[in-house]
């Protein structure tokens, strides 16, 4: 439910206080891309200034105060933001990355140190997710202490490190991404239209007229393959596990007295594997390509593929025999 009043939402105790820390990192985070906007509208080395300014723009706006407004209003907002997406008019302006010889010499003086801020994220997450479990999205808030502990100890390894810095750098590296910074977010919500849709349903039809009803071990191939298959289609496995698993993982292997925690944690990470093949699972296959300025678009993905293979191997094997623990 859409709140237009941002007040009587945060007022409300109808809503966990997990929820409503979220909305605040929302907000910060349509603030940065809001800050992408008005510096690449002002940047006259950006040969599309107003294409740029546009898509971060209401991109800012809607992840910022997306809950307060009216669907419609997000809707067009959205529809807004794909078009200078589409005519590929996001592009990257001045950049302020340091130079080599800076990075060199910071890499020299801090050396491995430099990996502690990225890894007390994924402490702040455990942390949080283990010790914090009446708190609605508590692994989503440890990573977003995790960020604030990782700007601190990066302020401590460098005094040049000034919240100034710190935009510019978000706004450098969401330049870098672009658009491809969207694309989790929509495919996620890509997962949940098509499981409304009834598209799993429709998906079991088919595949009922294949696979054998009881045959559990050919429904686990089947459900493991899907499942891969289906990510890289939307590169998601979160996003594919809601539609296969109504259209093949329920109906031809739990429904049967499979162990569902051993199956679905499975299958998800069978989806994972399909993650590691496609392009569309931009986040992870993408953004590499762009942040290291790799030579081949693909790159990413042709040195995963030899491993994501064997990987979906194993873990059809696997649940093929502790299917029934």
């Amino acid at each position: 439910m859409n709140f237009v009043n941002p007040i009587e939402f945060f007022a409300s105790p109808a809503f966990n206080a997990g929820v409503k820390i979220m909305e605040i990192v929302y907000l910060i985070i349509g603030l940065i891309c809001i800050y992408a906007a008005i510096k690449n509208a002002t940047d006259k080395d950006n040969p599309s200034r107003a294409g740029t300014a546009v898509f971060w723009g209401t991109l800012g706006i809607v992840i910022g105060i997306g809950r307060f407004l009216p669907p419609l209003i997000s809707g067009i907002l959205i529809f807004i933001m794909a078009i200078p997406a589409i005519l590929k008019k996001v592009k990257i302006g001045k950049s302020n990355a340091p130079t080599a010889e800076h990075t060199k010499s910071q890499a020299q003086r801090i050396g491995m140190k430099i990996f502690i801020p990225a890894f007390s994220m994924g402490i702040c997450a455990i942390i949080f997710a283990i010790f914090f479990t009446a708190l609605a999205n508590a692994a989503l808030i440890g990573v977003s202490v995790g960020v604030v502990v990782a700007i601190i100890l990066l302020i401590i390894y460098e005094k040049e490190n000034t919240p100034n810095v710190f935009m510019k750098d978000s706004e450098r590296f969401l330049s870098m991404v672009g658009p491809f910074s969207m694309l989790p977010m929509l495919l996620a919500s890509l997962g949940a239209i098509f499981t409304a849709a009834g598209v799993g349903n429709v998906i079991a039809g088919i595949v009922g007229n294949i696979i054998p009803m009881g045959n559990v071990n050919v429904g686990i191939i089947v459900y493991a393959i899907s499942m891969a298959l289906f990510t890289m289609i939307m590169g998601n496995a979160f996003a594919a596990i809601t539609v296969m698993t109504v259209g093949i993982g329920y109906p031809f292997v739990l429904a049967f007295g499979a162990n569902p925690v051993v199956i679905g944690m499975l299958a998800l990470t069978c989806g994972y594997c399909g993650t590691l093949m496609t392009p569309m699972a931009a986040n992870f296959n993408i953004v590499p390509v762009a942040m290291l300025n790799m030579k081949s678009r693909y790159g990413v993905i042709k040195q995963q593929f030899y491993i994501a293979i064997p990987m979906l191997i194993f873990q059809i094997i696997y649940m093929i025999i502790f299917k029934g623990i």
